[in-house]
């Protein structure tokens, strides 16, 4: 089984209230072998909500556009897919590239201005800390 961003499957959980939708991920879901999971959703988070990014990898600080820490919800939200990820068996998780949860490999670097660092995600980090195998949709 397979755990994917929800946005990428067509799901409108975007910070925007849209999605990210990937045709390939969408297969995959269609025939039945991937999971579906928002990680700023499982941590409570509106949709829509403002655009957040990491201010501080070592700590893993989550700051949102108007300076409002949302650290606590992404941890929230991780911790629940790390969850889901133990108990359904996941082989590997297919997440949004460059987002503050589960971008994997190149994050936006918390200035609000497009320009990319190497990093993960908070949900991306906290699945490969624990042994997943973490791709994007570019991957694929």
């Amino acid at each position: 089984m397979i755990l994917v961003s929800a946005c990428l499957a067509g799901v409108n959980c975007k910070y925007n209230g849209h999605n990210n939708y990937n045709e390939k991920v969408w297969e995959l879901v269609k025939k039945g072998e991937a999971i579906l999971v928002c990680p700023e959703q499982l941590g409570g988070l509106t949709t829509p909500r403002l655009p957040a990014e990491i201010i501080d990898l070592e700590q893993m600080k989550v700051m949102r556009q108007d300076h409002v820490d949302v650290s606590q919800e992404y941890e929230k939200g991780a911790l629940e897919v790390l969850r889901l990820a133990k108990e359904l068996n996941i082989d590997y998780a297919i997440l949004k590239a460059r987002s503050p949860a589960c971008g994997c490999g190149h994050i936006y670097d918390g200035t609000f201005s497009k320009t990319l660092i190497d990093g993960n995600g908070v949900t991306a980090k906290l699945l490969i800390d624990n042994g997943f195998k973490v791709i994007t949709e570019e991957d694929l």
